[in-house]
């Protein structure tokens, strides 16, 4: 029988436990803005971190922002695409002038999924009040705002990070809420990859209970990117992301108020999608930061659609590739003698 004092208890645990379940994506105003909105942030001094390649960057960015590179490249370890050690991370962020404590502004180009796994970064590693500029830099341009090509160089920080440790959804957590009917996993990656016919990790497949949203669906036009290279489209206008209605009939089927665990192939696909829920109401959200590439490698994780992936017809494949290389570099050759 419950005893009043036990009674007590529960409820205060209960309270404790919520308070430590907050999303990784809960802060105050929206978490993706428009041109506009990057200005007011630059007139209050927001940090403005360009996540693109140091290339990009120099052929031209929005006046006063920073650059460390490629942020998907720079910040994770290219095998597990983990992040690397926090005291490296210090030291990089650090050495820009990046402080997640500040404000700051990520953009990168329209629709680079880095800009939301910068997003990530800040709010994994403490901050509080950070945004994304969805458009980036070529709605920059379309808005005709001014553009610098000189490197900006804030002053360096001393950096302490602590990561949000009640947020890291780790695949032990994922295997511990399975059965629990109050959780909800969304996968963004493409169908074929939730089907299990692409492969790219050891099994292909899905986790037992998610469903299958590509994150390609938060855009005007999902196809973009395809008509991009079919020459179909002039620009990437079509990567913009739908009107806040269609948004919200997209997800739904999806209650706002469970909390939601979102997760790709290594967590950036997850981070823009998990944004976008957030920004759509959703209580507390999460991203799985291993996602698909931690999971499907967990051999004795269960999944749905469980595939292996054929490692002699990839030697094959990657055999025939190299001997076509060989060939056409011999060809090369002879022409140029």
């Amino acid at each position: 029988m419950s005893t009043p004092s036990s009674a007590l208890l529960r409820r205060i645990l209960l309270a404790a436990a919520t308070l430590f379940s907050v999303s990784v994506f809960a802060q105050s105003g929206p978490l993706i803005v428009t041109h506009p909105q990057v200005i007011e942030a630059q007139k209050r001094g927001a940090i403005v971190w360009d996540i693109r390649s140091e290339a990009d960057y120099k052929k031209g960015h929005i006046p006063g922002a920073v650059n460390i590179g490629d942020a998907g490249q720079v910040l994770r370890n290219p095998n597990t695409e983990d992040f690397i050690p926090t005291p490296q991370i210090e030291r990089i962020l650090g050495a820009a002038g990046i402080d997640p404590a500040k404000e700051v502004l990520v953009y990168g180009g329209r629709a680079n999924v880095i800009s939301y796994f910068g997003l990530y970064t800040i709010r994994y590693f403490g901050g509080d009040n950070v945004r994304v500029y969805h458009d980036g830099i070529d709605g920059w341009r379309a808005a005709r705002q001014p553009i610098a090509v000189e490197a900006t160089q804030l002053a360096a920080v001393p950096l302490k990070l602590t990561v949000r440790g009640a947020n890291a959804v780790s695949t032990a957590d994922i295997l511990a809420r399975l059965k629990n009917p109050d959780i909800q996993l969304l996968d963004v990656r493409t169908p074929k990859e939730f089907a299990g016919e692409d492969i790219r990790a050891i099994r292909g497949g899905h986790i037992p209970g998610a469903i299958n949203i590509p994150y390609e669906q938060n855009w005007i036009d999902p196809e973009t990117q395809a008509k991009l290279g079919q020459s179909k489209v002039a620009d990437n206008a079509g990567m913009s992301l739908k009107p806040l209605a269609d948004l919200k009939a997209l997800y739904s089927r999806m209650d706002p108020d469970k909390e939601t665990i979102v997760y790709c192939q290594s967590g950036v696909r997850a981070a823009e999608t998990a944004t976008v829920l957030a920004d759509l109401g959703f209580k507390n959200v999460k991203v799985y930061d291993s996602s698909w590439l931690g999971y499907g490698n967990t051999l004795d994780a269960p999944a749905d659609n469980a595939v292996f992936l054929n490692v002699g017809a990839l030697n094959s494949r990657i055999g025939s590739l190299q001997n076509r290389v060989d060939q056409l570099e011999k060809e090369l050759a002879s022409r140029t003698k």
